[in-house]
């Protein structure tokens, strides 16, 4: 339980990096840098929560 916590935070303070810890180097890690770079971080909040609330794995 104490590792999907600190994925979490990660995934609302840095997004790319909470989306590499849930799925590894795969497309939706690449997904969510590209819309971190577009949304300026909006969008690749909300797509990296829900790799790591619905337990996506790579």
């Amino acid at each position: 339980m104490d590792n999907k916590v600190l994925k979490i935070i990660l995934a609302i303070l840095i997004a790319p990096i909470g989306a590499y810890l849930q799925v590894g180097a795969t497309k939706h890690l690449w997904i969510n840098i590209v819309l971190w770079i577009i949304t300026f971080g909006v969008l690749g909040i909300v797509h990296a929560l829900w790799l790591v609330l619905t337990d996506v794995k790579g």
